[in-house]
């Protein structure tokens, strides 16, 4: 079971439909938090008010999933998903152990992912980089045109990412959205107009319904 679960993990292909979770995810929130709210906006059957009001909700929703997103991912679900596998799922797997958490090995991974002449360059710049030159990685990365990227990790960052991008947008962000959105809109000025133009709205409704009557 975990040998077909590593090798799942392990599968290049996977790793690089996978590797970009997070900047995908982020474009497209960002690109929906311009969008949406644009289209509201050059909307004619919606009267001025209500277009403010609907695209600066819409706006701030999709802000608040990329806030919630960004805030999640690397620092809750990237790192979780490393500790579990190298504690418990893939603890036998001596990889794991060249790296203390889910930073070190992405650091390590994009530094593997450059040249080898922009790699010693960075290493021979940053001396910060040398705390995680353990266990070879140093002479991997300054000796090996392609050194080892070690595929089964990435496949479980990524896989920590996709589930905190599930978890993040689907479940998460509208609840607490819920309890954000509405004091922000009030902050700018605008909940209490709407709600204004809602009673507006039913009164009208009720006095028509009255007089049908």
């Amino acid at each position: 079971m975990i040998s077909a679960i590593a090798n799942g993990l392990s599968n290049s292909t996977l790793a690089n439909i996978a590797q970009n979770t997070t900047a995908s995810v982020s474009i497209e929130t960002t690109l929906k938090s311009i969008g949406r709210p644009g289209f509201i906006l050059i909307d004619n059957d919606i009267s001025p008010d209500t277009k403010k009001y609907a695209a600066a909700k819409e706006f701030l929703y999709q802000a608040t999933c990329l806030a919630i997103y960004l805030a999640l991912i690397t620092p809750v679900f990237k790192k979780g998903a490393f500790a579990l596998a190298k504690k418990h799922i893939f603890k036998n797997k001596p990889e794991f152990a060249k790296f203390k958490d889910a930073n070190e090995y992405l650091d390590y991974y994009n530094l593997a992912s450059k040249n080898i002449l922009n790699r010693r360059a960075t290493l021979i710049k940053d001396h910060s980089r040398n705390k995680f030159m353990h266990d070879g990685l140093r002479e991997e990365l300054t000796k090996n045109k392609t050194p080892e990227k070690y595929p089964l990790i990435k496949g479980t960052v990524e896989l920590g990412s996709l589930i905190g991008s599930v978890l993040g947008l689907a479940i998460l962000a509208p609840q607490i959205s819920h309890h954000t959105i509405h004091p922000m809109l009030k902050l700018l000025g605008m909940e209490k107009k709407e709600k204004l133009q809602e009673s507006v709205s039913e009164n009208v409704a009720s006095h028509k319904l009255d007089k049908e009557v």
